[in-house]
């Protein structure tokens, strides 16, 4: 594609290097911000490179936060007995957005995967450990919660946790799997399917 500007050819490329967005995508954004007023291109720039720069990860929880401790570990209304552990942020964001949650949080930062070269040294486990040792007596930790994806990996990471928190004997428990509100039974695969019959609840 020829562009009729050197500058739009290099900001196209740069957006396109974003996940989703190729070269077309990353043109008519391109096209849209060189026509807003400067001031507003300017604090799109400003909270971008804030972003990049000022952005921290809680030294509790490695959840991504502001300061030293993100807003849901210096909440004093949450429950610290319960530690809800999830892969990443969006994890994070996604079970907040349910209001079913009151718990704290504890961000591994990836899953343990062989093929990609991701061991349990490069997790967050040995401060998950850490801070279930470390908590005062009157504040122990009860329960942790393992909030990660039904695959492979996930299984993997959880088994690992599992073995890793035993000698600390707190509660470990598993978010449910089942068949999905709404969903058709002759749909659902033959894994969720069993684990669903097994993991079957009292109707009330």
């Amino acid at each position: 594609m020829n562009y009729p500007s050197r500058l739009i050819e290099d900001a196209v490329s740069e957006i396109s290097r974003l996940p989703g967005i190729g070269k077309k995508t990353a043109l008519r954004l391109a096209l849209h911000l060189l026509k807003r007023d400067e001031q507003q291109t300017r604090g799109l720039s400003e909270a971008l490179l804030k972003m990049r720069t000022q952005t921290c990860y809680c030294v509790q929880c490695h959840n991504i936060s502001d300061e030293e401790f993100c807003n849901i570990c210096k909440n004093p209304k949450r429950d610290s007995s319960i530690i809800c552990v999830v892969v990443d942020t969006r994890d994070v964001l996604a079970i907040e957005a349910t209001s079913q949650f009151k718990g704290l949080y504890h961000v591994l930062g990836g899953i343990i995967s062989p093929l990609e070269g991701i061991g349990p040294s490069d997790l967050n486990i040995d401060s998950l450990i850490k801070r279930i040792e470390s908590a005062p007596q009157d504040d122990r930790v009860q329960e942790i919660i393992l909030a990660l994806s039904p695959t492979m990996e996930g299984d993997t990471t959880a088994f690992y946790l599992q073995k890793k928190l035993k000698p600390s004997e707190v509660k470990v428990s598993t978010i449910a799997r089942g068949i999905p509100i709404g969903g058709d039974l002759e749909y659902a695969d033959e894994i969720t399917l069993g684990r669903s019959i097994v993991s079957r609840v009292a109707y009330d």
